[in-house]
């Protein structure tokens, strides 16, 4: 899916989104689950209601992304990890320490970067809101460039 961040590249299982991202399938794929193959592959343009709602979030419905179901393997720390990212609201960003306390593990902010760095669903699951604590931007998997805009885009930068 072509999007003013780049290529978003995007597989699904009917409306659950399983990967995305910013740089090929085939580093989607080598990341997931060989359980979500056993009913095969099949390219397509468009994943219904999925790229729509992506389509809506770089037009600016900043929110429309939260529509999105996503499913992704990993332990009870990750999924915790996961689901907090989902509740940064666009526009913000939090440190990891902030994260690591959310999730009620405030020693874990090494853990959590972790955490952030296999995230196999971004942006939708959004790890590009986490900054340092020293709010220096950070490292992203897609690209700094990629990170900034998507806080440019959001309002988090300016």
């Amino acid at each position: 899916m072509k999007t003013p961040a780049g290529t978003l590249y995007l597989i699904s299982r009917e409306h659950v989104l399983l990967a995305a991202g910013f740089r090929n399938f085939a580093s989607l794929l080598e990341r997931m689950d060989d359980t979500e193959f056993s009913l095969g592959l099949k390219d397509v343009k468009k994943i219904p209601v999925i790229t729509d709602l992506i389509t809506d979030y770089f037009d600016g419905d900043l929110n429309a992304i939260n529509g999105i179901t996503v499913r992704q393997p990993g332990s009870e720390f990750l999924q915790s990890v996961w689901k907090s990212l989902r509740k940064v609201p666009a526009g913000k960003t939090w440190s990891y320490a902030d994260l690591a306390k959310k999730i009620g593990s405030p020693a874990a902010v090494r853990a959590v970067g972790t955490a952030c760095g296999r995230n196999l669903v971004a942006p939708i699951i959004p790890c590009h809101r986490i900054v340092k604590s020293d709010g220096a931007i950070g490292n992203y998997g897609y690209g700094v460039e990629t990170k900034e805009f998507l806080l440019r885009h959001e309002g988090a930068l300016e």
